[in-house]
């Protein structure tokens, strides 16, 4: 049965083909049938995207999952796609355009338009064509783009319903505003940091007087646009400016003094500078008391003509020329250092401008309470759980959602303003616009000239938030036979970075649309970081190309380097030695199967005792391992799975199992202990396989002769069969027999290869006999014989009740070794002396703190034990 096999195993000659292979036949492909569904929906990357390492992470844990339950009968899905990425796109392709020498405002919104569809027909499909080279076994044929045709019908769907609902509205209110993108965004996309700032001290002057106010702020530039001074009601100190005018400073603009008690009268000098349009609590403040907004921001963040000064200039360069002028005019009393929080822009890490804008909304609170019932009541299963806390806060304080964006990239608002009025109508059309327009003025001879739509686009969370429902196209159309079928999905696998971005979202779109969750189990991984617990950025440069990995590595030895490390919300230290172990467990898989392979069998070979043994042994350990990881699977423990996995062929197969069965130089194997061993390596290859497809597909099609269309990774998954627990535990304790047997041969310079007779004292009746022939195979044992007494002049050893003797008096010097096991137990008993000198010692005791107590009556313990053992060996060797 022997075989030429390489030595080494190549992965360049085995992924791209099986990948090909696989597509060829259709394994990935899933239609609906009477088998039970098992359905994962891709977290879609941005379209803008390219493979990173949070990416690898994500998507083998899916393709983990897909293939395992592929394996187990499910009808398997895994959907694919990309998402439309509206700020991310439009920097791509303004960027690209100003490369050309063209303004965006130059081009009409179709001639745009067509540059970002052309953009992303020749970038967007990138990271997923990337994904196949890790291994990604997603049914390519239903790839969906939040952008298609029946999705973006379905987004419009949407937004039309929640508005005909009153859930969606249009209004003035203070938003988070992007200069950089030009757009708002909402509270979420905002990130938070503390940074070392400036807090500015300004003099303002009381009208008509020669007496001054105060005020410290960090962002001096806003002056320009205050329009009122705030103090405390009760703080003393102001109250007689109470309804007197306060004058701006540069602009010169008398403003009131208000008392309100939102000021707090510890922070700076207990005066405030209102600026309604530029913060949000001073636009509360501002309606409270009926003032003035003055917008001085342009789009991009340059200061507009109602500032009055530095028109045209950026707002950070504006903050350093007023703090000069101010300097100048001996308004600025002082600056001190300051640590405080700044938003930043998630999208393009510009600094967020607090503006005043109008907006479309939507009313999140009515929304969010089935969202968060059915995750405090477990009917979605949140993993890990420390992360339901969390939820739970931001649903009970989740806030009204800023959906529009001022972009031309995504799904434009299907809002039409009626010419000559101020009204507007919502539809899924212009001719339904039209037919609204019409009731609603009661003029039919409006038309379409006679409609404007609304030039802004949707958030794109708006048109991710129904991903797991459109994919099947459930909005337009929920009777269909796919969403039927798939919906709800079961596993969703995601960063916690967005369980509110999206998940916590798409579960209130499920509840809305469907009337079920979208998926029953959520899986938040961790977060890949360097060894200086930084993020993993190609931006910071501290983040490995994936696809050099794979090069280097093995499609495998990534998938399995990434896992290895990687628990459910917790993070990854990654560096090389990861996918490094990877590609060398891979080596060894390769290495066991051709060692297998190569050897020659007789079918005349009778079955050895040992062999038996170890064969019967293996099959236990194999079943009892089978339940453990599919346990480990349920608990979604994916990092532990692999690890028992790996244990089980490393250690158990290999290590222990071919070493117990292999045969002597240029010896056959029995046909029975071949072809155990066969069904072995065919049981571990599938448990594998969804950690690591390539290499696994490859040696099951050369464990024998397989059919084209034929596949591992549509076999049956091994399931756990009865096991005996005591034929796994025997052979712990042979396990370390054969080691203490091995350790003892060295210290002693006794060869590996002589053979020694053992003596065994079991006391309790422990000592697995069946397994005398193996453990004669591996510790080289002429002859196993059992004892009552204990055996002079032997090396012993001691397993539990068990006690193991060694006659070895021709080949060990006696006395030499009495003398230095003498000198040893000398030595451990000054040793117990010195640590019962300190716990004899009542100060000690009494002050010492309870680790050190608890250390020092651990080496007691130890000391006396060590004596012990010391004194029963030189007792059998005198």
């Amino acid at each position: 049965m022997s075989m030429e096999i390489p030595s080494r195993y190549d992965p360049s000659k085995t992924e791209d083909k099986w990948y090909s292979y696989w597509m060829k036949h259709g394994f990935f492909r899933s239609t609906p049938d009477n088998r039970e569904p098992y359905t994962i929906v891709i977290p879609p990357p941005n379209v803008t995207g390219v493979l990173h390492m949070g990416h690898m992470l994500n998507n083998t844990l899916q393709d983990v999952l897909i293939r395992k339950k592929r394996m187990q009968g499910k009808n398997a899905l895994w959907v694919p796609g990309t998402d439309h990425a509206s700020i991310a796109t439009e920097a791509k392709v303004v960027a690209k355009l100003r490369e050309e020498g063209i303004d965006k405002r130059d081009l009409t919104r179709e001639e745009y338009l067509k540059r970002a569809w052309e953009w992303k027909e020749k970038h967007g499909g990138i990271i997923l064509e990337q994904l196949k080279k890790l291994g990604a076994s997603c049914d390519w044929n239903r790839t969906n783009f939040t952008m298609d045709s029946h999705y973006y019908e379905s987004v419009i769907q949407v937004f039309v319903d929640l508005y005909n609902k009153g859930l969606i509205y249009r209004g003035v209110r203070m938003i988070n505003w992007d200069p950089q993108a030009k757009t708002a965004v909402s509270d979420e996309e905002v990130i938070y940091r503390e940074v070392n700032s400036k807090l500015y001290f300004v003099r303002y002057k009381i009208k008509d007087q020669n007496e001054w106010i105060t005020i410290a702020t960090t962002r001096p530039e806003t002056i320009l646009g205050d329009t009122a001074v705030a103090v405390n009601p009760d703080d003393k100190r102001y109250i007689k400016y109470h309804n007197r005018e306060i004058v701006i400073p540069l602009i010169e603009r008398p403003v009131p003094l208000i008392a309100d008690a939102y000021v707090d009268m510890e922070f700076g000098t207990g005066a405030l500078k209102i600026t309604p349009a530029h913060d949000e609590n001073d636009y509360e403040i501002g309606i409270r008391h009926n003032l003035e907004t003055v917008n001085i921001l342009n789009d991009d963040g340059t200061l507009n003509e109602s500032a009055g000064y530095f028109v045209g200039m950026d707002r950070f360069t504006a903050r350093e020329e007023i703090i000069k002028e101010l300097e100048k005019r001996e308004q600025l009393v002082k600056v001190q250092d300051y640590i405080n929080k700044v938003g930043y822009s998630q999208r393009t890490d510009a600094v967020i401008e607090p503006r005043l804008s109008l907006q479309w909304f939507m009313k999140m609170k009515q929304l969010a309470g089935p969202a968060l019932e059915n995750i405090l009541n477990g009917n979605i299963k949140l993993n890990p759980a420390k992360f339901v806390n969390t939820y739970r806060h931001w649903m009970e304080n989740v806030r009204d959602w800023c959906i529009s964006r001022q972009l031309w990239w995504g799904h434009r608002i299907p809002a039409y303003y009626i010419k000559g009025s101020n009204e507007f109508v919502v539809a899924a059309s212009i001719e339904y616009a039209v037919r609204l327009a019409k009731e609603k003025t009661g003029d039919q001879g409006i038309s379409e000239k006679d409609l404007t739509q609304d030039e802004d686009v949707l958030d794109t969370w708006f048109s991710s938030w129904l991903w797991p429902m459109a994919v099947f196209d459930g909005i337009r159309n929920p009777d269909n036979p796919d969403f039927k079928y798939y919906y709800p999905t079961n596993d969703l696998i995601t960063a916690p970075d967005i369980l509110f971005f999206w998940v916590a979202r798409m579960i209130m779109a499920g509840y809305e649309y469907a009337g079920k969750k979208p998926f029953n189990n959520i899986y938040l991984t961790g977060t890949v970081r360097d060894a200086d617990r930084r993020r993993m950025s190609k931006s910071l440069g501290n983040s490995p190309e994936p696809l050099d990995l794979i090069r280097k590595y093995s499609a495998d030895g990534v998938r399995v380097g990434m896992l290895f490390c990687s628990p459910a919300g917790g993070d990854l230290l990654y560096d090389d030695s990861l996918p490094e172990q990877g590609r060398n467990f891979g080596n060894k898989i390769w290495n066991a199967f051709r060692l297998v392979k190569q050897w020659q069998t007789d079918p005349d070979l009778a079955q050895p005792e040992y062999a038996k043994a170890a064969v019967q042994w293996f099959h236990n350990k194999l079943q009892h391992d089978i339940k453990l990881i599919d346990d480990l699977f349920k608990k979604y423990r994916i990092s532990e799975a692999l690890m028992a996995v790996y244990r089980l062929f490393w250690d158990e197969f290999s290590a222990w199992y071919l070493e117990s069965i292999k045969p002597g130089y240029q010896q056959p194997v029995d046909m029975k202990t071949y072809n155990s061993t066969i069904l072995f390596l065919d049981a571990l290859l599938k448990l594998l396989h969804p950690f690591m497809p390539f290499i696994t597909e490859e040696i099951w099609h050369l464990l024998e002769e397989r059919k084209d269309g034929e596949s591992i990774m549509v076999q049956p998954m091994p399931v756990a069969m009865k096991y005996d627990k005591k034929v796994i535990d025997d052979f712990e304790i042979l396990k370390e027999a054969v080691g203490s047997v091995r350790n003892l041969r060295k210290e002693k310079n006794i060869h590996p290869k002589e053979k020694l007779r053992l003596f065994v004292k079991d006391n309790d009746s422990q000592y697995p006999g069946i397994l005398t022939p193996v453990l004669q195979q591996l510790a080289s044992i002429s002859s196993v014989e059992y004892t009552n007494e204990k055996i002079e002049k032997a090396i012993s050893f001691r397993i539990k009740t068990i006690e193991f003797y060694l006659p070895v008096e021709d080949k060990v010097d006696y006395q030499r070794e009495i003398a230095a096991l003498k000198e040893e137990l000398e030595y451990i008993k000054g040793f117990l002396k010195s640590v019962m000198v300190k716990l004899n010692n009542e100060k000690f005791v009494k002050n010492a703190p309870a680790s050190v107590i608890e250390k020092e009556q651990k080496k007691r313990e130890d000391a006396e034990n060590k004596i012990k053992m010391l004194e029963e060996r030189i007792r059998g060797m005198e």
